[in-house]
C-alpha cells in the first residue's frame, strides 16, 4: 500500500508541474539555478598579491600626494584679512591706521571707555587675579560673581538670575537646558544665530513662524492644539514654548510682546525672551522690551541677555523666578562646563549697572530724538560727506544699517571748518556708538 501511495504522490507532482504556468516555472528553474551557484561558489575572493621591494615602497610613498582637507582659499580672501582696531573703540576708533568714526561697536551706552569701569576692574584685578580656573561648581565662585548674579535680579526686578561665563552660550545654554526631545519651540525665522544653536541642541520639534507675524504664529498655535486634542495623554507631558528675541539682531525690529503674552496664556505656552540688544538700550531704565511695552516681567518665564554689549563686559545672564533659574545650575552646559566668569569682569559689569542706575537717560531709545536732531543741525556742513548711517525707524523698531564711517579722504571744504569733524563725533554722541 505504501508503494502505491509514494507512486500516487509522484503521479500528481507531474501532472502539476505539466499544468502549471511556463512563468512559474521559468522563475522556480532561476531560483533553482542560483541556490546551486550560492552552494558551490567561494565566499570570497583572493586577492593577487604582489610583495614590493623597499626601494619600490619609498617611491610610491615619495609619490604620494594626500588629498587637502581643505580647499584652497586666497590669501586675499576677507576671512583672512581682518580690521585691525588701534586703541579702545570709543565714539573715535582707529581701524588699519586710518581714524573712523565708530558706527560698528556694540558699545551702546559708551561704558567700554569709561574710568569708573576700568577702576572697578583693576581693584577686582589686584584682590582676585585674572582668571578663575574653574567652573562655578568647583571652586570657581568668586563672592562677585554672587554680588552681580543679585544685581542683576534687583535691577530686572526679578527673584533670581545666573551669569554666564560666555555671552553666546547664554541662550544656547538656556534653551536644551528646559526643552527636550518631544517637546514643541515655536520660534520666529529671524532668530539670531546663538538661539538656532540652541535648538539644535535641544533636539526639540521646531516650528518656525515668520518674522513678527502673530497671526502665523497663532495658526501654529492653534493647529498644534488641534494634534493635542487627538492625543490628550501625549500632550500632558509636551511642553511648548515661545523664543523670541527683544531687539532683533538679523532685523533691528521690535518684537510684538504685548501680543505674545496674550498667545502665550492663551494656547498655555512658555516665553523664552532673548534681549541681548535691548537690555540697557529699550525702557525708561534701560531694563529691555518688558519695560519699553510696560510689561509685567513675570509674565516672561526667562529672559537672557549678553553683558558684552551695554555693559561693555564679557558674559551673559538668565533671570526669572528662582525654581526655573536654579534648574539651570544643574542643567546649564554653559554654565556647567565653562570657567567661570573673570571678577574683574563681574566687577565691571557691577559698575556698569550702577552707572545704568544713577543715568536712566543713558538709554539708546530715550536719546534717540536727540540725536535725530544734532544729526538734522549738521546736514548743511556734512555735504558731500558718505552718508555715515542709515536708521530703519518703522512700526517695529531701530535698524543700523552701515558699519562705520572713514574720513580720511574727504577733502578739506567737506570737513568744513576747524573742528567740525571733531563736532560730528560729539554730535553722534558718545553714547550712540552703534
Amino acid at each position: 500500500m505504501a508503494t502505491v501511495a509514494e507512486q500516487w504522490v509522484l503521479v500528481e507532482m507531474v501532472q502539476a508541474l505539466y499544468e502549471a504556468p511556463a512563468y512559474h516555472l521559468i522563475l522556480e528553474g532561476i531560483l533553482i539555478l542560483w541556490i546551486i551557484r550560492l552552494l558551490f561558489s567561494k565566499t570570497y575572493k583572493l586577492q593577487e598579491r604582489s610583495d614590493l621591494t623597499v626601494k619600490e615602497k619609498e617611491e610610491l610613498i615619495e609619490e604620494w600626494q594626500p588629498e587637502p582637507l581643505v580647499p584652497p582659499v586666497s590669501k586675499d580672501h576677507p576671512a583672512l584679512n581682518y580690521n585691525i582696531v588701534s586703541g579702545p573703540p570709543s565714539h573715535n576708533i582707529v581701524v588699519n591706521g586710518k581714524e573712523c568714526i565708530n558706527f560698528a561697536s556694540f558699545n551702546f551706552l559708551g561704558l567700554l571707555d569709561n574710568p569708573r569701569l576700568k577702576a572697578a576692574a583693576l581693584a577686582s584685578l589686584k584682590k582676585c587675579g585674572v582668571g578663575t580656573c574653574g567652573p562655578r561648581g568647583f571652586y570657581g565662585t568668586f563672592d562677585v560673581h554672587l554680588d552681580l548674579e543679585d544685581r542683576l535680579a534687583k535691577f530686572m526686578k526679578t527673584e533670581e538670575a545666573i551669569i554666564y561665563s560666555y555671552g553666546f552660550a547664554t541662550i544656547a545654554s538656556a534653551i536644551p537646558a528646559y526643552s527636550k526631545r518631544g517637546d514643541i519651540v515655536f520660534v520666529d525665522k529671524a532668530a539670531c544665530f546663538a538661539i538656532q544653536k540652541g535648538l539644535q541642541a535641544s533636539r526639540s520639534d521646531i516650528k518656525l513662524f515668520n518674522h513678527n507675524d502673530m497671526d502665523d504664529l497663532q495658526r501654529l498655535l492653534k493647529e498644534q492644539e488641534i494634534e493635542d486634542q487627538k492625543n490628550p495623554r501625549k500632550a500632558r507631558v509636551t511642553r511648548r514654548f515661545i523664543v523670541v528675541e527683544g531687539l532683533y539682531m538679523n532685523t533691528g525690529t521690535i518684537c510684538p510682546l504685548p501680543e505674545l503674552v496674550k498667545l502665550k496664556y492663551r494656547y498655555k505656552a512658555r516665553i523664552f525672551l532673548e534681549e541681548s540688544l535691548s537690555f540697557g538700550v529699550l525702557g525708561e531704565h534701560g531694563r529691555g522690551v518688558t519695560e519699553h511695552f510696560g510689561i509685567d516681567i513675570d509674565d516672561i518665564d526667562l529672559i537672557s541677555a549678553n553683558m558684552e554689549n551695554s555693559l561693555a563686559s564679557i558674559g551673559g545672564f538668565c533671570c526669572g523666578r528662582s525654581f526655573v533659574i536654579d534648574h539651570q545650575r544643574l542643567s546649564g552646559q554653559g554654565y556647567c562646563f565653562s570657567a567661570s566668569l573673570p571678577p574683574l569682569l563681574a566687577a565691571a559689569a557691577i559698575e556698569a549697572l550702577n552707572i545704568m542706575e544713577e543715568n536712566p537717560a543713558l538709554g539708546l531709545w530715550s536719546q534717540w530724538n536727540k540725536q535725530k536732531r544734532n544729526w538734522r543741525k549738521l546736514r548743511p556742513q556734512s555735504a558731500g560727506w558718505p552718508r555715515p548711517c542709515c536708521f530703519s525707524l518703522g512700526p517695529g523698531g531701530l535698524s543700523p544699517r552701515n558699519t562705520q564711517t572713514d574720513l580720511s579722504h574727504c577733502t578739506v571744504s567737506h570737513r568744513g571748518p576747524a573742528g567740525t569733524r571733531q563736532g560730528v563725533t560729539r554730535w553722534c554722541g558718545y553714547r550712540l556708538s552703534i
